[in-house]
């Protein structure tokens, strides 16, 4: 059996600053960190963000690997895994000389790859940045580079959306879920794919149909009503299976995705207020992009002044169900706030509590990494519901995508649990103006 050729793979401050723990992912290739990451992570230490998390571990985890070689050769990363070693800056290579005339950390991370390149011809070497710029320009000098995509999903266009459309359902079938126990066995239709736990179904034969989702316990198809929260009334099949899972208490996580307009936060909101009874707050959070205290140090007034713009549409929806017909949702919403039996806060000052008997909305969810995620869903507590809303191909994080961001992540890693259901929203409802401008422009 032939070996596997070795790869040197040199890493980008970013993808460390991604995943903390990355450098077990590379198999048994070698791992090599320029001298200019560490200066980097140095300056991300403090801090109580992710970023600052995986800067603060990932120097821990180099400590503890720590020995003389790791300059000169290098040291094992664990069984069977390959060396990590730091290599400390070099001259800028003749080559790259031409063409940059500063050696800002990026080119000094590609200088110390491109070196590498060419001092070991008989081997591959591949830069690993979430930096398209840097992939860009490390390909234009023939150096192989790559994104970091060990947590990204594989296929975007493919990624679970919680509902199906089943046509040509025979009459009675359809007739029967109408009639008590608004139910049927799955096993009586046909299927390309199995239903999983907690997938909505549109079942229809020409005119007639029925809306149902797959309950796992009693392993049937149960029909679904609309449900009007708070004032709110879904207009399309898509919002009925919405605000089903975010009324349903057993239902402890549920993500919704679609375009902007398709009432994603609007429905979770209505959903927490109808069933606010039922538990002690309502903790409506987003993440402030850009995360950069400098960029919040442009605006005026104190820290509250500052964020006010970043939690603004959580307001603007706030204000909708103000005004939704009952005059007194006004004067209980004005209560809810004072009380702080509803709090709209950054997502940032969350960290570190203990989220318990709460209905927890994370609204704009695609800008979270796949770390941020986890670290938001394992601070749930007895009790606690989590959504998380967000529009998967809107991404307002620089090294995030599609695939990569931790919304799509949550998914599809997530579908078929009986404690989580999902909803893609693809009808725009804000107005037709808005549909139109989505779709076109």
């Amino acid at each position: 059996m032939a070996l596997r050729k070795k790869k040197y793979f040199v890493l980008d401050t970013n993808v460390i600053l991604h995943d903390s723990s990355c450098i077990h992912q590379f198999e048994e290739h070698d791992v090599i960190i320029p001298i200019v990451v560490l200066e980097e992570l140095d300056q991300f230490k403090k801090g109580h963000d992710s970023l600052n998390f995986h800067a603060r571990e990932f120097l821990r985890i180099l400590d503890s690997l720590s020995d003389d070689k790791i300059f000169n050769g290098g040291v094992r990363i664990g069984p069977g895994k390959g060396m990590i070693s730091i290599k400390l800056d070099q001259p800028p290579h003749q080559d790259l000389t031409p063409h940059f005339q500063t050696m800002n950390p990026d080119h000094k991370i590609l200088n110390t790859a491109y070196h590498l390149f060419k001092n070991k011809s008989a081997q591959t070497v591949i830069l690993v940045t979430k930096d398209v710029n840097l992939r860009l320009k490390a390909k234009a000098l023939g150096l192989m580079a790559q994104d970091y995509r060990n947590d990204c999903v594989e296929d975007v266009t493919s990624l679970y959306t919680g509902a199906r459309t089943v046509e040509f359902v025979p009459e009675e079938l359809i007739k029967r879920l109408y009639k008590d126990p608004f139910a049927m066995d799955p096993s009586e239709l046909e299927w390309e794919h199995a239903p999983i736990p907690n997938e909505y179904f549109v079942l229809r034969n020409g005119k007639m149909s029925a809306l149902t989702r797959y309950d796992f316990s009693t392993n049937s198809l149960r029909k679904i009503e609309k449900d009007i929260s708070y004032g709110v009334t879904p207009r399309n099949a898509e919002q009925i299976f919405a605000l089903n899972a975010l009324l349903d208490d057993n239902l402890k996580l549920v993500t919704l995705t679609g375009k902007a307009g398709t009432g994603k936060t609007l429905l979770a909101l209505a959903a927490a207020l109808e069933r606010r009874r039922n538990y002690h707050q309502i903790l409506l959070a987003r993440p402030v992009v850009p995360l950069s205290n400098k960029d919040l140090g442009f605006l005026p007034g104190d820290v509250n002044s500052k964020l006010e713009p970043y939690m603004q549409p959580l307001y603007d929806n706030l204000g909708v169900l103000r005004f939704n017909k009952n005059k007194d949702n006004t004067s209980q919403i004005n209560k809810f706030l004072e009380e702080e039996k509803l709090v709209i806060t950054p997502l940032a000052y969350i960290r570190g509590r203990s989220l318990v008997k709460m209905y927890f909305i994370v609204d704009e969810a695609q800008n979270l990494t796949p770390h941020e995620i986890k670290t938001i869903i394992t601070r749930a507590g007895e009790g606690a519901k989590v959504v998380m809303t967000g529009d998967i191909f809107q991404i307002d994080h620089p090294y995030l995508d599609s695939s990569s961001n931790g919304l799509s992540y949550l998914i599809e890693k997530m579908q078929g649990q009986p404690l989580y259901a999902h909803v893609n929203l693809t009808r725009g409802e804000r107005s037709e103006l808005a549909d139109l401008a989505s779709n076109l422009l």
